[in-house]
């Protein structure tokens, strides 16, 4: 008897490990992953991969938006442009009936800021005007095919084209952008030598409106 419970409290040795006695039934130490630390492991997993995917998305829409803003920026510089080349051409023509560079200046500006000629920019004061390049230059009422024209009702957006940007939609190859440009002049009759020029580019970047202004101010200066 005595014999018995020392065989049954020594540890048996099969394939050279030591499983304990439990009454000539073996042990079984053999098993899997359970449920709760399968899980941690999955969790632990997508931590580990969703970190550079956000970072890598970020940085997606940062290049993005700094490349709207860039484009924006050349947009509004355009319109600035555009506006003093419509100013030197009404100097221009001014300078063709009086050779004298002073009142050619103020005849120029005049007729640019309150003329009826074709480089006047007198439909665009305190009003807000798109601006075409692609068209012939000058500034008139809307769908009067002239490069600046007033708005009717809300601003068209700029569509590319192969020679530039345009508000013509159907030009061959015109997609459209998120971009619209207005240009507003700002004149008062008390200083007639004096105007404020805006050229603004807004757009819609993930639900966010942005915009670039630029404004530049147009004097007679020789």
């Amino acid at each position: 008897m005595r014999m018995k419970n020392v065989a049954a409290k020594q540890e048996k040795q099969e394939n050279g490990l030591f499983y304990p006695a439990t009454n000539g039934k073996r042990r079984d130490r053999q098993g899997g992953f359970t449920l709760v630390e399968t899980l941690v492991a999955i969790a632990i997993l997508a931590l580990a991969v969703s970190g550079p995917l956000f970072i890598a998305d970020r940085a997606i829409v940062a290049a993005q938006s700094a490349q709207y803003q860039l484009t924006a920026s050349y947009l509004a510089q355009e319109g600035i442009e555009y506006v003093r080349a419509m100013r030197d051409n009404a100097y221009l023509a001014a300078y063709q009936t009086n050779k004298t560079n002073n009142t050619a200046w103020w005849n120029g500006l005049n007729g640019f800021l309150t003329g009826n000629s074709s480089s006047s920019i007198m439909p665009c004061v305190s009003l807000l005007c798109t601006l075409d390049p692609t068209r012939p230059m000058g500034a008139g009422v809307f769908n009067s095919n002239q490069a600046l024209a007033e708005c009717s009702g809300a601003c068209q957006p700029l569509y590319l084209t192969s020679t530039g940007y345009t508000e013509q939609s159907a030009l061959p190859g015109a997609v459209k952008t998120p971009f619209t440009r207005t240009i507003e002049i700002g004149y008062t009759p008390a200083m007639p030598d004096f105007a404020e020029a805006t050229s603004t580019v807004s757009w819609n970047f993930h639900g966010t409106m942005y915009s670039v202004e630029i404004v530049d101010y147009l004097t007679p200066w020789q």
